[in-house]
C-alpha cells in the first residue's frame, strides 16, 4: 500500500468522500491554510477559477500527493479542438473530477481528450445550469425553456456524449439519477453545489437544499462552501455536516 493510499484511508475514517469543500480563496497560501485547519475532517477539495491563475494546478498536484481527492471546477468552454487538448493535458495530472460546459461539442471533445491521454481516472462532469440561475434569468439570456427543462436536456446529452456525470442543483438530483438509471449508467456521478445546512444561509444559491436532502435525492457528491470555509471553526462545521450525512 502506498503512503498516499494509507493517508487517504486514514482520512476516510474521519471524513466522508461525498463532501467536497471548495477552496475559493485568492491565493494558494490561503488555500493551504484552510486545508490545514480542516485536517482529517475533509478529504475532497474543489479547486476553482479563483485559484486558477495563482498556482491552482500546483496545489491540486500537492493535494493528490497527500492522498486527497481533487475536483478541478474549471468549466472548460471553447471550440472542440481546444477543449480536447486541455482535457488531455489535465487528465495526466491525476485529478478526479473536471467540469466542462454542458454543450454537446464541448462534452464530446473533453471525453475524447481524456481518452487520448490514456487516463480513465479523470471523470468528466457536464455543468447543466448554474445553481444561481432562475427561470427569469434564462429568459433574459434568450433560452426558450425553464431551468428544469434545460437541465433535463443537458443531462440526456451528457449521457449520450459519454460524460461521467453532471453538475446539477439538489432540486434536479433526483431527475439526474432517474435518467442515469434509465440509461443503464448506475455509476453516473451527480455532483450538487448549492448545498446549505439548515443552520446556514443560502448566500447566492437560488436552488439550495440541505446536505442530507441532496444525497437522499440522488446526489453522489455535495459541494458545501461558505457554511464551512467562512465558519469561525471550519473543521467543526465540516464535522457537523459529515455527522449529518453519515446515515444517508
Amino acid at each position: 500500500m502506498t503512503t498516499a493510499q494509507s493517508a487517504q484511508d486514514a482520512m476516510t475514517a474521519a471524513s466522508d468522500p461525498r463532501l467536497i469543500v471548495p477552496l475559493d480563496v485568492p491565493t494558494v497560501a490561503e488555500a493551504r491554510a484552510l486545508v490545514d485547519r480542516l485536517g482529517e475532517a475533509v478529504s475532497f477539495y474543489k479547486v476553482g477559477l479563483q485559484l486558477f491563475a495563482s498556482g491552482g494546478m500546483e496545489l491540486a498536484r500537492a493535494l493528490k500527493g497527500e492522498g486527497k481527492q481533487v475536483f478541478l471546477d474549471w468549466k472548460l468552454h471553447d471550440i472542440g479542438a481546444t477543449v480536447e487538448k486541455a482535457a488531455a493535458a489535465l487528465a495526466v495530472a491525476g485529478c478526479d473530477l473536471l467540469t466542462v460546459h454542458g454543450e454537446p461539442q464541448v462534452m464530446k471533445a473533453a471525453v475524447r481528450g481524456r481518452k487520448a491521454a490514456g487516463d480513465e481516472g479523470l471523470n468528466i462532469l457536464a455543468v447543466t445550469v448554474m445553481t444561481s440561475l432562475t427561470d427569469a434569468d434564462l429568459d433574459e439570456m434568450g433560452y426558450a425553456m425553464g431551468v428544469e427543462a434545460l437541465v433535463e436536456r443537458r443531462i440526456r446529452q451528457a449521457l449520450a456524449c459519454g460524460c461521467d456525470g453532471v453538475v446539477a442543483s439538489p432540486h434536479e438530483a433526483a431527475m439526474a439519477r432517474a435518467l442515469a438509471r434509465e440509461a443503464g449508467r448506475l455509476d453516473f456521478l451527480v455532483v450538487t453545489p448549492g448545498v446549505r445546512p439548515d443552520w446556514a444561509g443560502k448566500d447566492d444559491q437560488a436552488r439550495a437544499a440541505t446536505p442530507a436532502e441532496a444525497l437522499a435525492a440522488g446526489a453522489s457528491h455535495i459541494v458545501c462552501g461558505r457554511p464551512i470555509t467562512a465558519a469561525a471553526d471550519p473543521r467543526a462545521a465540516a464535522e457537523r455536516i459529515v455527522a449529518e450525512i453519515a446515515g444517508v
